[in-house]
Parts: C-alpha cells; structure tokens; sequence
C-alpha cells in the first residue's frame, strides 16, 4: 500500500473507510445495475469534499483504480472496481435553496428526488431526469434530459458553476468566471475531470404540470409516433414528455385483461400554465384511441417520480442510444419490428424530444455537441433474471443496429453501455478535440477513466 495505507485513509476522513471483512462490504460494493459484481479493496462513503481529496490522494498515491459514485445509476457500472478505490458520495445529498435568487446548490450525491422536494417546496425546479433516483451529478455531467428540457433546457445548460475536486487533489469551482475550459467541459462531458462535489443550479417557476401516462395500442403506434414527431416541432415549449414502448405493468387504471402486453405509450408534461394543461395534453389524443390514461394535474416532482417502482436497484441492465435529427416513417417502422419484444415490465424505448430551448444553445458553447438533433432515443433493456441476459442482450443490439442506420452516429453518453467507448469521438463530433485539450490538463495521466473516456 505504499506511504499512504488505510489506516492513513481513515485517519484522514469522516465518512467510513470500508474493506472486505467489515460487516457492511457487501452493500458497500453493491451497484445500481446487478450485472457488476465487483470487489473494491475500498469504499469510502464520503461526507465531505475533504474525504473526496483524501480518497483521490489515497488511490493515486497507491496506483490503485478510482471508481466515483453518485446516485450509482451507471448503467455501465462506472461506480465500482475490482481491487480499487470506490469514491461514493451517497451520503453527501444536502440541497439549499435561495427562493430570492432562483439558485439551489445540491451536493454531489442527491438525487432528483432530493432536488425536487426541496426545490419543489418553493415553487421552482430544474430540468432533472425521468427516474428521481437518479443522482443530479451524473446525469447532469451527460446533459441532462428530461421533461421540462424543451422549455428549461438541459440540466447542464442550468448550471451555474460546480465544485471539482481533481486528479492532483486540488479543489476549484468552476464556472463562467473560474476555470471557464473545466466548465465547459464538465457540462456534457462526463465525470472525465473530477469528482464533482457540488452543482448551482438557475431555477424557474414549476409547481403542479398537466400530464401522465396515455396507452395506445401497438396497431397504432406508427400513427401516434408521426403524430407526436410533426406536433412536438411546432407546440409550445412547456409541452414536453416523450414516446415510449412498455409492457403495462399491473396498474388500476389499465385494464387487468392487458397487464403485461405491449403498449405504445405518450407520457405528456404540460409545464405552463396549469388550466390549459387539459387541452394541450387532448392533442395527444387525436392521433389514435386511447386505451388507458393516468393523465391529470399533478406536483411535478409526482410525475418526475412516476416510473420509479419499474426499476428498482438489483436489476440487469443493457442500454443503446443514438441522437434523432428526424424521425422518419422508415425510422419508426424498425422501432416497430422490434418493440413488441420487450423482455421484461421493466425494460422500456423511450424517444425523449430536445429540441425549443436546447436548440438556442450553440453547440460549442458547452461539450453537449448535438444541439440540432431533435430526439434522443434510448433502449432500456432492463430485467431481473441473470440467466436472461445473453437473450435480452441480443435483444437491444438487434433492436440497435435496426434503428441506428436512421439515427446520427452519437448518442447520449448518460445512456451508454460499458461496450460503447468506440464511440466517444461520434458522441461528442466537433468538440472532442477540445475536450482532449481540456482531459490533458486537468487529468493527464487519466485517473477518472471509469466512465465514457475522453482519453488525453
């Protein structure tokens, strides 16, 4: 272990130093997505920034690999090592809200459900994700997509400044003003430049939007995918939400004869003004007969947390991605030939629409390059029988390679797979080169690689 040993390591923080032997371990180690099974030499459930400087030093020091962990939603499993040092900020969720400036500052390791309860309290919110179990940091460092981001933005383009512990140890904020190279970088760039212990967020007026789930049936689901793709280009940017295959879960308001049946689905969010949340969400209706809804007003960070109970930590997980300029006829046709094969309730296609305020950002004003595509669509193979794997898997790269020849050669690094670092250069087009320049810097010999690596 060298000059710097475990002993040092806990005598230096004040969240717990765990190894393999204490009677916690085996949770420590544990993951979001159950197909990594790893075995760290350490976890340290950090509490503050200077546990975060204390684990990079330790895992430098001693050569051992650095696995960070946020809400540890990676599905790549990004958040733990074999035989290395997990940096796990799960205990660091505190969020502050200024209602007087529209700002809230979360630590490094809340979720979308801390964020939401605290920013929801005052009447303002965020673009966050879909699942709230998901940590700010990380989905906030791919982008950030989610259903208020045609009208909000990406949560990157939210985000005020970050405190960043780097690969020396050093502690810096970067922002606008301060180490501008590292914030643009970290907004779309991935955990690729440090351990981010804490985001500021800008903040907007969200309390209670108009929407939920409709159901349609899979005959129609051509008709209500053009019809989402030619209303959504021209609505009003407070109307958000996404297209989406599911198997219906046993829920009450779908009939108990179709549980388990492939659905195609809209999810709306009407975020603007709340009495014409009814109306704008009808239009969805006009494209086909619906077969089931659970649409009304509701909190949003009800809707935010929606789809939670469909996946619980301990499932498996595979996922693809690309970035949609246009979402041709042919391009929904191979959705088709492929959708109703969903393995499980759990596993999901989603086809989330970026365009309105994501559009207006130039796509070399922060590393999240592709600022014309209009969708970013997602296979979520996500199921909880190991044994299922190889077929599930071939199920998504088949479904991938269908759809990929209608798509642009990048997508959303939050929704990649841990055989996806081919990609990297396609993910990011024009700005990789920058982000290179940027990764030689602040980490040139690579300490943060477990993660989509922009290698310097």
């Amino acid at each position: 272990m060298g000059e710097y040993t475990i002993e040092d390591l806990r005598a230096r923080t004040r969240g717990a130093v765990i190894t393999d032997g204490d009677p916690d371990y085996d949770q420590a180690r544990m993951v979001y997505n159950a197909m990594f099974d790893r075995h760290p030499r350490v976890v340290v459930r950090c509490e503050n920034a200077g546990d975060v400087m204390a684990t990079v030093g330790f895992a430098t020091a001693n050569g051992l690999e650095l696995a960070v962990r946020g809400g540890s939603h990676s599905v790549p499993g990004f958040g733990t090592v074999d035989d290395g040092v997990v940096c796990d900020l799960g205990a660091m969720r505190a969020v502050r809200v200024d209602p007087v400036t529209r700002t809230a500052r979360a630590l490094g390791g809340a979720t979308w459900g801390d964020f939401n309860a605290a920013t929801h309290a005052f009447g303002l919110a965020t673009t966050g994700g879909i699942i709230s179990t998901t940590g700010v940091g990380g989905l906030t460092l791919g982008g950030g997509i989610g259903y208020l981001a045609r009208g909000l933005g990406l949560s990157c383009d939210n985000l005020i400044s970050a405190d960043v512990v780097t690969a020396d140890g050093q502690f810096l904020i970067a922002s606008e003003k301060d180490h501008e190279d590292l914030f643009w970088a970290l907004r779309g760039g991935g955990g690729n430049f440090g351990v981010v212990t804490a985001l500021e967020f800008r903040l907007e007026p969200v309390d209670q939007v108009y929407g939920g789930p409709m159901l349609f049936e899979m005959s129609d689901a051509a008709a209500v995918l053009a019809g989402f793709r030619d209303l959504i280009k021209d609505a009003d940017e407070s109307l958000g939400g996404f297209p989406a295959f599911q198997l219906a879960p046993p829920l009450p308001f779908i009939p108990e004869d179709r549980h388990g049946e492939c659905f195609c689905l809209i999810v709306g969010c009407w975020a603007g003004d709340l009495s014409a949340g009814e109306k704008q969400i009808a239009r969805f209706r006009e494209f086909a007969p619906v077969v089931a809804e659970h649409v009304g007003a509701m909190p949003y960070p009800a809707l935010n947390s929606a789809f939670d109970a469909l996946v619980p930590p301990g499932l498996q997980h595979y996922w693809k991605a690309n970035f949609v300029t246009e979402l041709t006829d042919d391009a929904i046709q191979a959705h088709l030939r492929h959708a109703p094969g969903l393995p499980a309730v759990n596993s999901t296609v989603h086809i989330y629409p970026i365009d309105g305020a994501c559009h207006r950002v130039p796509a070399d004003a922060t590393a999240f390059a592709y600022r014309d595509a209009n969708f970013a669509t997602v296979i979520a193979g996500m199921w909880p029988d190991p044994a299922q794997n190889a077929a599930n898997i071939d199920w998504v790269k088949q479904y991938y390679a269908d759809v990929a020849p209608h798509s642009e050669a990048g997508g959303y690094v939050n929704f990649m797979a841990d055989d996806d670092q081919g990609r990297i250069a396609d993910n990011y087009k024009g700005n990789y080169d920058r982000l290179v320049e940027v990764k030689r810097k602040y980490d040139p010999d690579n300490v943060f690689h477990l993660n989509q690596n922009i290698a310097p």
